[in-house]
């Protein structure tokens, strides 16, 4: 007998964690920008926040099989917007063409070609069975991923091309590569990676220099060293209960850059401190696990693979941007997701998780 889709399946202890982790966005996005011209980001962040709610409700409606369908033809699609965004219709600003402009809203196609690359990346190994794969299907799958990194790198923006990469690396994980396979490929990649950062090809100066300054950021203080070393002190200087909100002084002072987008948890902790702190990561292990139960449980290998590619992109960004703010890892510029300021971000995060809610509400219908 089929079992109808209902929202009693629908998974409410996650959309409470996630409207809490919003929630401590929009109070951090509002302190960071108090006396700035960026002072209505808050109040935007909650318009993201409330479309990004509506779509997840939307998406998780939509069966995933049928979503699935339609992943080739968003792929071509997401491949021209972001030629688009390399044609003079791109958006320059801070550096880098990464925009789109529509009307009065600014949109970042590759944020959304993350979902695109997920189901796309689900689709083609789903297809392939969960048996082992061979040498050609791993050089399709490279080829699936590596065509709009290439695109992304050459706007440029680093940080949103590394996000890209456990996309591919939890769709071969699940889909079927041995031990010997991901050894030869960790070797190629070492080789390639030390190919890339010494041709200069590929890599700006700026960006070799903000890769390598989290080492020894004190040897450039006032240059490439110092993001790290404002967001050291920030961090630090929240002790353990913090300053309070709006009271943080790096954050206030303006000696913090971008508080609001990619050091918000730097921000974060310097006012509300290490129990703060602490309290965002576990609300984002909550939410990893609460993926991976669902994962566990869904009805076929594709909507495994779906809510495994969500859950490795979710998880690199929250190591890579934590990591960065505490000077363990270099600056990418990679956004903390759903606290990180950003419409593009926001509605991303959300539509990713309504294709996981929908995996999850038809575990049982058949």
């Amino acid at each position: 007998m089929r079992r109808i889709l209902s929202f009693r399946d629908f998974d409410w202890a996650l959309l409470g964690l996630l409207l809490l982790l919003c929630t401590l966005s929009v109070l951090e996005v509002h302190s960071a920008t108090l006396h700035t011209r960026f002072s209505s980001f808050g109040t935007r962040q909650i318009f993201w926040i409330a479309a990004g709610i509506a779509a997840m409700f939307v998406f998780s409606r939509i069966d995933y099989h049928r979503v699935l369908d339609w992943a080739p033809w968003a792929y071509g699609f997401g491949l021209l917007a972001l030629a688009a965004v390399l044609s003079p219709l791109g958006h320059k600003a801070l550096g880098g063409r990464r925009w789109i402009k529509l009307g009065p809203m600014l949109v970042q196609p590759s944020e959304f070609v993350k979902l695109v690359l997920i189901l796309a990346v689900a689709r083609y190994f789903a297809n392939l069975g969960g048996r082992s794969v061979t040498w050609k299907e791993i050089f399709k799958a490279f080829a699936l991923v590596g065509i709009p990194m290439l695109m992304v790198l050459k706007q440029p923006d680093l940080g949103t091309t590394l996000t890209y990469m456990p996309i591919l690396i939890a769709g071969l994980f699940l889909g079927g590569i041995n031990l010997r396979q991901s050894l030869i490929l960790l070797t190629v990649g070492a080789v390639l990676v030390g190919g890339i950062w010494s041709s200069g090809r590929f890599l700006k100066s700026y960006q070799k220099a903000r890769l390598t300054a989290f080492v020894n950021p004190e040897n450039d203080p006032r240059g490439s060293g110092y993001q790290v070393l404002q967001s050291e002190i920030a961090v630090g200087s929240g002790g353990i209960w913090g300053k309070g909100l709006e009271n943080g002084s790096q954050t206030q002072g303006y000696f913090l850059p971008i508080p609001y987008t990619d050091f918000i948890f730097a921000a974060f902790s310097e006012e509300h401190g290490f129990v703060g702190a602490i309290s965002v990561l576990l609300l984002y292990f909550l939410i990893l696990m609460r993926l991976i139960q669902n994962a566990q449980t869904a009805a076929d290998l594709s909507g495994s693979l779906i809510i495994m590619g969500i859950v490795a992109v979710l998880t690199f960004q929250i190591a890579v941007n934590v990591g960065m703010v505490i000077g363990l890892m270099p600056v990418t510029g990679i956004p903390l997701p759903l606290m990180s300021y950003g419409g593009s971000s926001v509605l991303f995060t959300f539509l990713a998780l309504g294709v996981a809610m929908n995996v999850r509400m038809r575990r049982f219908v058949n």
